[in-house]
């Protein structure tokens, strides 16, 4: 049995805090090209996924991230064929875009190992959606990819790491840009955005950096008790300000219509999570 302690707030981020996990096994410690993996199995959140010493997903409550971030954008849209994953390497959101059957999903990674990882140690996380025959996976620098492709596409779900090491680069006023020219008319784009609470910065930062882009740029959260400090927020931009909304009753027929069962997600849910707590507000203001 070993205690492993989360790195996001050390160093220059040092807020005097730091989350802990028992590791009951460690399944793997792997450092690619980018970053450094690593499993361990604790006996509350199952596997913990980490990459440069930070949580990415854990067995026990990753289906919250994956749906939310997954879900609100796709139900909003309704007609989403063409869906973009920029990084999610785990599987996890390309596992919830492919529950949709209509869907063709390109997912862009920049480490292979965080894939071939995950799909040997923990593959709950994407459930056999890499083998689907509407996937199409590539292994380069998503922001090159944005820069460089003349494709266009309905839903763009950025699942990045936060704004250090290889993740950073996912945050900037360029590749939003670069997003929004890839979009067709009236599509969304979502990135995940951290936690407001402890991580302030990266919601103002991005919602003035969206607002500058996109008619209609703003945040939904929703509770992911892994990514600790209350509501985590998920940017939400596009330029059909009726897209973010959608009445309960839109909702509530598309996601019948999908036949899809969620653990997390409802159509009440999804209007429900752009109401934001008084303190993000201000933090927008």
């Amino acid at each position: 049995m070993t205690w492993v302690d989360e790195q996001l707030y050390v160093g220059p981020r040092d807020l005097g805090y730091t989350q802990r996990f028992r590791a009951d096994r460690f399944i793997c410690r792997h450092k690619s090209d980018f970053q450094d993996l690593m499993v361990f199995e604790t006996r509350g959140f199952g596997r913990v996924l980490m990459l440069d010493g930070v949580v990415q997903a854990t067995e026990l409550d990753e289906f919250i991230y994956h749906e939310m971030m997954t879900h609100v954008p796709l139900f909003a849209h309704g007609a989403a064929e063409r869906v973009l994953i920029i990084g999610g390497g785990d599987g996890g959101i390309l596992r919830e875009v492919l529950r949709h059957p209509l869907v063709q999903a390109t997912m862009v990674e920049l480490d292979p190992d965080v894939v071939a990882v995950c799909r040997e140690h923990m593959p709950s996380l994407s459930r056999g959606a890499f083998d689907d025959p509407r996937a199409r996976l590539l292994f380069t620098d998503g922001v090159r990819f944005m820069a460089e492709s003349t494709e266009s596409f309905d839903v763009i779900i950025v699942d990045s790491t936060d704004p250090i090491g290889p993740g950073e680069v996912l945050f900037t006023e360029s590749f939003y840009a670069d997003c929004r020219r890839r979009l067709t008319p009236g599509g969304i784009l979502v990135t995940q955005n951290g936690v407001p609470l402890l991580q302030p910065q990266e919601m103002t930062a991005t919602a003035g950096r969206l607002g500058r882009l996109f008619v209609d740029a703003g945040f939904y959260v929703a509770a992911i008790p892994t990514y600790v400090g209350g509501f985590m927020a998920m940017g939400w931009a596009s330029d059909n300000p009726a897209l973010r909304q959608q009445s309960e009753r839109v909702l509530a027929q598309r996601f019948s219509t999908a036949g899809i069962e969620t653990r997390y997600y409802t159509p009440a849910l999804h209007i429900a999570s752009f109401v934001l707590p008084a303190y993000v507000e201000c933090l927008l203001n």
